[in-house]
């Protein structure tokens, strides 16, 4: 029985969400035909509403009508599939206080999350309208008399994006926006634990095409599970699939799709790494510690979940990091003053639990937290733990708000504990030593793809390419040229004269 009724749940209404809902966006008309699944508020694991998901003939047709639609987005320039996409922003403005109002009441994250989230699809939007006109190519001296050398990009065609629960519509917007201006069409599949934010998405862009008698089918959304994102990683209509998710899952989708010789674009686990050196601003740092380790319930892929502190400094720093860790405001994510949502599922709960035995197992000692809250939702204290670097939890993922503690004596010494383990996403140090900032983000440094300085692991802004290195995936989205990775680009060469000089100064007959 869905509480759809329940007067808190009305705004949905405002999204096109009803108590059921089809699944699927495919060929311009909302239809699915594969199995009914709900969709919980994790606040208190109450049925939201009804979905039906995508069945194999439901991706089949989605999957033709999009391979058609390709043909015809390919011939749009580019400057105007930016006015698209920010036709697609604006009505994203208009909708945005009820938009994070789903994202926090589906997903679990407080209502400033929420509303944050939909507010960076926007910025992408904005961002992306920009790159319409700036696709540039190189113009390269040509050795031979008479010759000319250029870069042309061109589209890949389509691009398959499967996105993950913790920011079921933002991820979707770093890839979306950049494909649909570089001439792609796209096929989503959003997390099969956030499907209302998949379908309210789908239709703002859906709304956007049809006024602008567009072929529905340049975007395809799926709701639906993991045979879904197989068949995406598997279709040779599908150059290149952005996949988010864990490192597991991401070699598998890494492997179907490379065997295909097709491309991927990973952004995989992270286990992030805070360094407090000696000469750092003690509150400005536990600020950005709370923010960054609690902050999304921990569920951050740029999460600080490991924080080095110099041995000097250590009290110093835990102390006041203990005492804000137990003033943290636990409850509804949608009620102000709300710092610490639920979870994201009863998984994720046990996942918790499962954990904190680990730890007390490996020698950790919770400083503060490490229980669930008795409650009927999917809360958890904020945890600290003080453990080894060498413990074997502490290279693993625990996707929840417990932070790992541990002192180091040198620079050196953190810059090695922070590079130790499999996952390279993001870092930062507290320092105000120019030599160690800058060592820090040179060669001997930070081995992450995000490498900060006096700010937390997470809240990347989107001009710059955010992605990780190692086990992290590799792959890079949003801002600076991570354009590229959605075009095919071809190396030409023009020979304007009546002579045929040869490269080399290879003489043939």
């Amino acid at each position: 029985m869905t509480s759809f009724t329940k007067k808190e749940y009305e705004f949905l209404k405002e999204l096109g969400i009803g108590p059921q809902n089809l699944g699927c966006y495919v060929n311009g008309t909302w239809k699915a035909t594969g199995p009914v699944i709900s969709t919980f508020n994790p606040a208190n694991n109450q049925i939201i509403a009804e979905v039906v998901e995508a069945s194999a003939q439901d991706y089949e047709e989605g999957m033709s009508a999009c391979a058609e639609a390709a043909k015809i987005w390919v011939q749009v320039p580019a400057p105007k599939r930016g006015e698209i996409v920010r036709q697609i922003g604006d009505a994203l403005r208009a909708n945005l206080q009820e938009f994070g109002r789903l994202v926090s009441l589906e997903m679990g994250k407080i209502l400033p999350e929420g509303i944050g989230e939909v507010q960076e699809v926007i910025d992408m939007c904005d961002f992306a309208v920009g790159l319409s006109r700036q696709l540039n190519g190189s113009v390269i001296p040509s050795e031979r008399p008479n010759h000319m050398m250029l870069e042309m990009w061109n589209p890949l065609g389509i691009v398959g994006v499967i996105t993950a629960f913790n920011f079921p519509c933002a991820v979707l917007g770093w890839n979306a926006c950049i494909a649909l201006v570089c001439g792609n069409c796209v096929v989503w599949k959003g997390a099969p634990t956030t499907p209302l934010v998949t379908i309210a998405m789908t239709k703002i862009v859906a709304s956007v095409l049809e006024k602008n008698n567009l072929p529905g089918s340049i975007f395809t959304a799926f709701c639906g599970g993991a045979d879904v994102g197989q068949a995406i990683a598997k279709d040779t209509r599908i150059p290149l699939v952005s996949f988010t998710g864990s490192s597991k899952v991401g070699l598998a989708v890494q492997q179907t799709v490379s065997q295909r010789f097709g491309k991927c674009l990973l952004e995989l686990s992270g286990n992030n790494a805070i360094i407090i050196m000696d000469d750092a601003d003690i509150k400005l740092a536990v600020r950005s510690v709370l923010f960054a380790a609690v902050g999304t319930a921990g569920q951050r892929c740029t999460t600080c979940r490991r924080l080095l502190v110099h041995e000097s400094i250590y009290e110093k720093v835990l102390e006041p990091l203990v005492d804000v860790y137990k003033q943290v405001k636990i409850g509804d994510p949608l009620e102000k003053g709300t710092l610490l949502g639920p979870l994201h599922t009863c998984t994720s709960r046990e996942n918790f639990e499962k954990g904190i035995h680990n730890i007390k197992s490996q020698g950790g000692k919770i400083l503060t937290g490490g229980s669930v809250v008795e409650s009927e939702g999917n809360f958890v204290h904020p945890t600290i733990v003080e453990i080894s670097s060498k413990a074997e939890i502490v290279k693993e993922e625990l996707f929840a708000p417990v932070l790992y503690v541990m002192k180091f004596k040198t620079f050196e010494e953190a810059v090695e504990i922070n590079n130790s383990v499999p996952q390279g996403l993001s870092s930062s140090i507290f320092t105000r030593n120019p030599e160690n900032i800058f060592k820090w983000i040179g060669p001997q440094g930070s081995d992450c793809g995000i490498v900060n300085v006096n700010i937390p692991t997470n809240g990347a802004e989107i001009g710059g390419a955010f992605g990780g290195e190692k086990g992290t995936g590799g792959g890079r989205e949003a801002g600076s040229d991570s354009w590229k990775q959605y075009m095919r680009r071809s190396t030409c060469t023009i020979n304007y004269g009546s002579e045929l000089p040869l490269a080399q100064g290879i003489n043939f007959g």
